[in-house]
């Protein structure tokens, strides 16, 4: 029996959504960016966002924790939902956001502080680091993040004498230690050798378990190996969203199948 994109869309719809992108649109002065977005992602899963450059991807993923607030020619319409409950308005604090949708960008950005100080920052300024908790906070967090035994020896080092893919599994550190409820990827191993790629999408792997996960990649075995959904966009549009191995192998849409195929983008 063929399975159609409706078949696939009731599937997904069953499951218990974490994040909703509702009719999101989003300019950058006169420049339309995202074009009516609409998007519903799993709790605890993997979702990739591919597409060629320019086309909105991390646009739309900086939306998801209002990362545009920080850009003044952005205007922004459309609804984003976190369970169920808006993240959008002046009456939503974005710092909470920004703690419950946390993001790691797609060059390393350690602070030019100690990796304690590093992984314990967003710990102080959201008053967490409760009752000298703070150390066995950040130990938890580099041991998931699989860095502990490379650096707990010496928690006092500079954060910026770390290798880049070090520096990287760091920042991930940073963003889990204030247990986030999702965690935002834009490009996280664009900068980093094959092995310290690999680390990182083991690490996206592991982190599935305790967090819903959106990663915007250009590297489309990367969403292959990664990602249990994917969504294909073009031109500040979702054109496709569905499992990944569906978008890859039975795409529904002409444009997707031309791109997963390589002839174009």
């Amino acid at each position: 029996m063929e399975i159609t994109a409706e078949d696939n869309n009731l599937t997904i719809n069953k499951l218990k959504t974490k994040v909703e992108v509702k009719d999101l649109h989003l300019h950058f002065g006169d420049k339309h960016v995202l074009k009516g977005i609409d998007l519903k992602i799993p709790e605890k899963s993997i979702v990739a966002l591919i597409g060629p450059s320019g086309c909105g991807k991390s646009t739309l993923l900086r939306s998801m924790n209002r990362m545009h607030d920080l850009t003044p020619s952005a205007k922004i319409k459309g609804e984003v939902f976190l369970d169920g409950e808006s993240i959008m308005g002046r009456k939503n604090d974005v710092t909470s956001v920004r703690k419950k949708i946390g993001m790691v960008f797609q060059r390393p950005n350690p602070f030019p502080k100690s990796i304690l100080k590093n992984v314990a920052y967003g710990l102080e300024i959201n008053n967490m680091a409760k009752n000298g908790q703070a150390k066995k906070i950040v130990e938890e967090a580099l041991k998931d993040c699989y860095l502990w035994d490379e650096v707990g020896d010496n928690l006092n080092r500079s954060a910026l004498d770390l290798s880049g893919g070090q520096q990287q599994r760091l920042c991930i550190a940073r963003t889990i230690a204030v247990q986030p409820e999702v965690i935002l990827m834009d490009e996280p191993c664009s900068a980093l050798d094959p092995i310290s790629t690999a680390k990182i999408e083991d690490l996206i792997m592991k982190l599935k378990e305790d967090f819903t996960i959106v990663i915007v990649t250009h590297n489309m075995q990367q969403a292959i190996r990664t990602a249990d959904y994917t969504g294909f966009m073009f031109l500040g549009e979702l054109i496709e969203f569905d499992k990944t191995e569906n978008i890859f192998n039975n795409p529904q849409k002409e444009l997707t199948k031309r791109y997963v195929e390589g002839n174009f983008g």
